[in-house]
């Protein structure tokens, strides 16, 4: 990797770093704050990132997802530094960055299909679902073709591309999933299971690079979306996956019912898709 290319990979994942304040409660109890994940998806690059001068995250590793954190509205002077040399040396990436009010979102800095690092922004649906319902959102953001993604061998979301997103309410449980080409039946990612918790709202990143053959599952679950009378304040937290693991088995899922699933889950397809 030249240092054209670890700059412009630490500048494209620090410039998403905005999202680390010094306080995370569940929800921005005041209107003039978000909440704001961030999500490294660039492969090859660790990264320490600061804020008003203040580090706010160490260390930040590709595949990692952060908690979501509640921000003040304003602006933001972001300062990236290659792991361990800031905050006294010079930044790969200064930049102001501004934090609007009300917003519940995920930055995610990844390979866009034709392998450029970049971001993208994702608004995070923590709207209630159905008793007995979790909700899946599937994140294309890899360097990689359209893909399907499929559960009990059956495409749950089909030619998702890159930087795009799709989302359907399915039934809390035990899904085991894959992702394969767009239209065939070639495994790019996976088999992996992936437990969904009743009440909660899961986001899966396919992230990394095909040609580098690092591709590779991350998610991102927010809980307390389930029905009355379960229903409590949406919090959430993140965990990332290794490339092609064989099981996605966050920390929220214990003590969740197992429901082994197989074909179509599908209950209530949202299906959108958002550029």
């Amino acid at each position: 990797m030249t240092s054209h290319t670890r700059l412009a990979i630490a500048a494209s994942a620090g410039a998403c770093a905005l999202a680390l304040g010094v306080s995370a409660p569940a929800l921005a109890e005041q209107q003039d704050q978000a909440m704001v994940s961030v999500f490294h998806g660039i492969p090859g690059m660790t990264v320490d990132v600061y804020a008003n001068g203040d580090q706010l995250i160490r260390d930040f590793k590709p595949g990692t997802v952060t908690d979501p954190k509640a921000l003040d509205a304003g602006t933001y002077d972001i300062r990236i530094f290659a792991a361990g040399k800031g905050p006294g040396g010079t930044p790969a990436l200064e930049k102001k960055i501004e934090v609007s009010e009300g917003a519940n979102a995920t930055v995610a800095a990844h390979l866009s299909a034709d392998g450029t690092p970049e971001l993208t922004a994702f608004t995070n649906d923590v709207s209630q679902v159905d008793a007995g319902k979790a909700r899946l959102t599937v994140r294309h953001v890899a360097a990689a073709p359209a893909v399907d993604v499929r559960a009990g061998g059956q495409p749950v979301f089909s030619n998702l591309t890159n930087p795009k997103e799709d989302t359907a309410e399915v039934d809390a449980g035990t899904l085991n999933t894959d992702v394969v080409l767009a239209g065939t039946d070639t495994v790019a990612i996976g088999p992996a299971d992936l437990r969904l918790g009743e009440g909660t709202s899961n986001v899966v990143y396919a992230w990394g690079s095909a040609d580098d053959k690092n591709l590779a599952l991350a998610t991102q679950t927010f809980s307390g979306m389930a029905s009355s009378p379960r229903g409590v304040p949406a919090g959430g937290n993140g965990a990332a996956v290794a490339p092609n693991s064989s099981d996605l088995n966050p920390a929220w899922a214990a003590g969740a019912g197992v429901v082994a699933v197989a074909g179509v889950l599908v209950a209530r397809r949202v299906a959108r898709r958002r550029g």
